[in-house]
């Protein structure tokens, strides 16, 4: 297989974001008086939106589209201050783009956080590498794991889906890779496990960022200054 090109999921894929997302909503439901939730509980929470992370989030019985709403636009302002506090690229993510681009592979994000939040991050977080394309969620783009936005950033790069690895830490991810026609790769330092992965369409497992060099055959080459 000759791939020209890598697709990433952004939270536990290439930035660990779980101590941000989860304080926000936290935050959010204290100042509803509702109780909050451990960061592990959250690992399963996110990955599917804002509106599905607050809707988990809330006790059973306040499930309601009204405080749904309430709740979502609280965690957007919330997240919107604190986005970057305990944010941080997982170890081994700088040598993975180093390589990747230093061998000519086109990189792309693809998450299901709101399309400004998503930009932000990888601005902040990510400045010293090449993005060719970044989109998060938005009116225009259906979440995933419907693959229209998977195929739109495929189009826009001119490269067919199945010259794309999809490395993603989710079961939504690997779904979205399987119903793009991209090559789906799991994540095992992000938030979820093997078995969820594999379960859901997973050829490879791999435990830190650098090994998807391995399965390329590329050499760990540093562009990055």
């Amino acid at each position: 297989m000759h791939f020209k090109a890598i697709l990433f999921d952004l939270d536990g894929t290439l930035l660990d974001t779980l101590e941000d997302l989860g304080n926000a909503a936290n935050c959010v439901l204290a100042e509803k008086g509702f109780p909050g939730h451990t960061l592990d509980t959250y690992r399963y929470f996110v990955g599917d939106g804002v509106t599905m992370l607050m809707n988990r989030a809330l006790p059973e019985d306040n499930r309601n589209d009204d405080t749904i709403r309430d709740c979502v636009q609280a965690f957007r302002e919330e997240y919107g201050r604190t986005w970057y506090v305990k944010t941080r690229p997982y170890d081994g993510v700088a040598e993975m783009l180093d390589a990747l681009a230093a061998n000519g592979l086109k990189m792309a994000v693809l998450s299901n956080k709101p399309d400004e939040f998503t930009k932000q991050c990888v601005a902040e977080f990510l400045p010293d590498w090449t993005f060719d394309m970044v989109l998060g969620q938005n009116n225009s783009v259906p979440l995933k794991p419907d693959p229209s936005g998977a195929k739109e950033i495929a189009k826009c790069l001119n490269i067919s889906p199945s010259n794309f690895i999809y490395l993603g830490d989710t079961a939504i991810d690997m779904k979205t890779a399987v119903a793009a026609g991209m090559f789906p790769v799991g994540a095992l330092w992000g938030f979820r496990t093997g078995k969820e992965l594999l379960e859901n369409g997973a050829l490879v497992l791999i435990e830190r960022p650098p090994e998807i060099l391995n399965f390329l055959k590329l050499p760990t080459r540093s562009t990055n200054k």
